[in-house]
């Protein structure tokens, strides 16, 4: 007698992606921001040292780079990535991606380390249905912490093994491992991967390869 559930039984697929550097390439945007943190209170910490830390909560970050008092610092950096938001460019394919999973039945999630006044305006641009945004805004510690992986996971009522994370950064393959969350690590993002290798999607239509989320009709993505 066959096991196989019926597609309507099947337990829901989950995809949980970061957004900097996995859907929209925001570093203009984040450039932009850094030089104005630079200018409006006299440091001279370069764009690659802030960039080293990307995915962790900008106060984490703050933390790393020598700056206790981290909270005008946030302000002036948060008033600047809004301004700057119009530099935000889609990685080519992401969104035809995202839409090709929806098709198939799986459900979306964002998990970031932006907060959600910078990050939703930015997510709105794609035209997705998130089934789920979790930032540092809804509680819990940031990545590589756990917390934020988990609470997506419960916010969509999947188990850890019925989804994957993508991110860009060693901090989001942590988070997943930590979580029990399968991991693919986004290689046209920022970062790299850490120990020990994660399958790696060179680009937003490999994840179609990698995940074999189908059926797809002739003529799709595939």
């Amino acid at each position: 007698m066959s096991t196989l559930l019926p597609p309507s039984l099947l337990p829901p697929k989950a995809l949980l992606l970061d957004l900097d550097g996995v859907l929209l390439d925001t570093r203009p945007v984040m450039e932009r921001a850094w030089q104005q943190v630079l200018n409006e209170h006299g440091l001279d910490v370069p764009f690659e040292e802030y960039e080293r830390h990307l995915g962790r909560p900008f106060a984490d970050i703050m933390e790393r780079l020598g700056f206790t008092e981290s909270e005008q610092l946030h302000r002036t950096y948060d008033e600047a990535s809004i301004a700057a938001s119009h530099l935000a460019r889609e990685f080519d394919g992401a969104v035809e991606v995202l839409h090709a999973f929806v098709a198939a039945g799986w459900l979306l999630g964002v998990v970031t380390s932006k907060p959600l006044e910078r990050a939703a305006p930015l997510l709105t641009t794609l035209g997705c249905p998130f089934s789920t945004v979790r930032t540092p805004n809804g509680g819990g510690r940031g990545k590589p912490a756990p917390d934020p992986v988990l609470l997506a996971l419960t916010d969509l009522g999947v188990d850890p093994a019925d989804t994957v994370y993508v991110g860009d950064m060693a901090v989001d393959q942590e988070a997943a491992r930590r979580a029990g969350v399968p991991y693919v690590h986004a290689g046209w993002g920022y970062g790299c991967p850490g120990a020990p290798s994660p399958a790696v999607a060179e680009s937003p239509k490999d994840l179609l390869r990698l995940l074999s989320p189908g059926p797809f009709l002739e003529g799709s993505l595939l």
